[in-house]
């Protein structure tokens, strides 16, 4: 089982993002602080997990944190910040909404900006090491997933419903088929270079 945090500190932070790596869809960033008496020995980094089972601990996440924040921050943003900037907007827009005393924050990845004067940590593989930053994966993979679903209804050819935005063969083939949409991330390399971009 996990640790639950990285600190000693009451109350910390653990925070994550999910979709870094995608052609569409924005980036979207939890985070959340856990009971001291939390434990489960499911919880996990969201990629090691089933659909089934981060729906059934974004529940229980959900039930026993002592608060929890989810935001997106969406293509435009994304093209215009770059995608590492973007991602720590959202991580800061997710802490944001915590109503509650942060002692501590603990942060997956190697790369953070100062949240107000809190005390922070960046840990590589965090969502594997810590129920907190787990915890935060899950959320953020679970709101980013539904919204994937939602858009997917908009623009089916993508079947973004499956592959969340990610540059599988099959997304990147739809964007060479049908162009791109406004859900696309322009600033990224959406096709390999020897094939041209519908606008």
């Amino acid at each position: 089982m996990l640790a639950l945090k990285y600190s000693e500190f009451n109350f910390e932070c653990g925070t994550d993002e999910a979709g870094r790596g995608c052609l569409a869809g924005p980036v979207t960033a939890a985070a959340i602080i856990l009971p001291n008496s939390f434990s489960n020995s499911v919880l996990n980094d969201s990629k090691q997990l089933s659909k089934k089972k981060r729906h059934e601990l974004k529940d229980i996440i959900e039930n026993d944190a002592i608060c929890y924040g989810v935001s997106h921050v969406f293509e435009k943003d994304i093209d215009k910040l770059n995608i590492l900037n973007a991602s720590i907007l959202a991580m800061h827009q997710a802490i944001e909404k915590l109503d509650h005393k942060i002692d501590f924050i603990s942060v997956d990845g190697n790369k953070f900006k100062p949240f107000k004067s809190i005390q922070h940590q960046t840990i590589i593989k965090g969502d594997g090491k810590f129920l907190n930053i787990a915890a935060a994966s899950v959320l953020a993979k679970t709101y980013r997933d539904a919204y994937m679903e939602t858009i997917h209804k908009e623009y089916p050819m993508y079947n973004w419903q499956k592959n969340k935005g990610y540059p599988t063969a099959e997304h990147r083939s739809a964007i060479e088929k049908y162009g791109i949409t406004k859900y696309h991330r322009k600033s990224f390399k959406l096709l390999p270079s020897q094939l041209t971009l519908k606008f």
